[in-house]
């Protein structure tokens, strides 16, 4: 099993997550220090790799290198991603490159390094993470475009690795207490889980146990589906 972006939050908690049912995995993450403590607190049969997803060179020598260890390709988890958010206006080259090219182009590329293996093996599990942002949000052109990306490609996999025993779907999180939301003040959170339906903040693990269901036999017959793990944010709330 493969994980990209696992050094902290979803990425950690989907580690552990599968971890514990005994899954062999192959994380990666662009910080050292943090993937390699995901993995001591995973334990287990475990590899570490330092990935930046948006280079198609370092993305295909770490599935191979994974594939040389394990032997198979049988589940990937595209969950890297980074926020750069800005008014349209206002919002850089470099604030746009760095969004679409750690979760769009990094997903493709991890989807097409994994695909050939997983169609000749005749299955797969491919997850990949867009966002409740991905219908739009204020302030993230460049966010909401890549997840809306991820959707579309994640669905066009689905068709494609479908006579071959391969699925693919999608999370899209809402508001989930993960490090970069932890780093709002008291009265900045309270005001965000006011407005979801369900009054309160997720947590990595409502979005780790998605992930286990989309990824495990159970969900044999589920493909090209995008899951709000939102709490109902996209019933009808938005924010802004």
């Amino acid at each position: 099993m493969s994980i990209t972006g696992a050094g902290q939050g979803l990425g950690r908690a989907m580690a552990l997550r599968f971890a514990a049912e005994g899954a062999r995995l192959a994380l990666c993450d662009v910080n050292e220090a943090s993937v390699k403590e995901t993995a001591e607190e995973c334990g287990g049969d475990v590899r570490t790799s330092v990935v930046d997803v948006a280079d198609a060179g370092q993305v295909d020598a770490w599935v191979a290198g994974t594939i040389a260890s394990f032997g198979r390709a049988d589940v990937l988890v595209n969950n890297a991603g980074v926020i750069r958010d800005n008014r349209l206006e206002r919002m850089t080259d470099d604030e746009w490159n760095a969004v679409v090219d750690v979760s769009l182009r990094g997903m493709f590329h991890c989807c097409r390094a994994v695909f050939p293996h997983m169609k000749q093996q005749g299955y797969g599990r491919i997850l990949s993470f867009s966002s409740m942002s991905w219908r739009g949000n204020f302030g993230q052109v460049n966010y909401a475009a890549a997840k809306a990306g991820v959707v579309g490609m994640a669905r066009t996999i689905a068709l494609e690795g479908a006579p071959h025993g391969v699925t693919s779907n999608a999370i899209a999180p809402g508001l989930i207490d993960t490090p970069m939301l932890a780093s709002m003040n008291e009265a900045g959170r309270a005001k965000l889980a006011s407005r979801v339906p369900m009054k309160h903040i997720g947590d990595p693990t409502d979005i780790a146990e998605a992930a286990a269901y989309l990824c495990s036999e159970a969900a044999r017959y589920v493909t090209g589906v995008v899951l709000d793990v939102d709490g109902g944010i996209s019933i009808g709330s938005a924010l802004r």
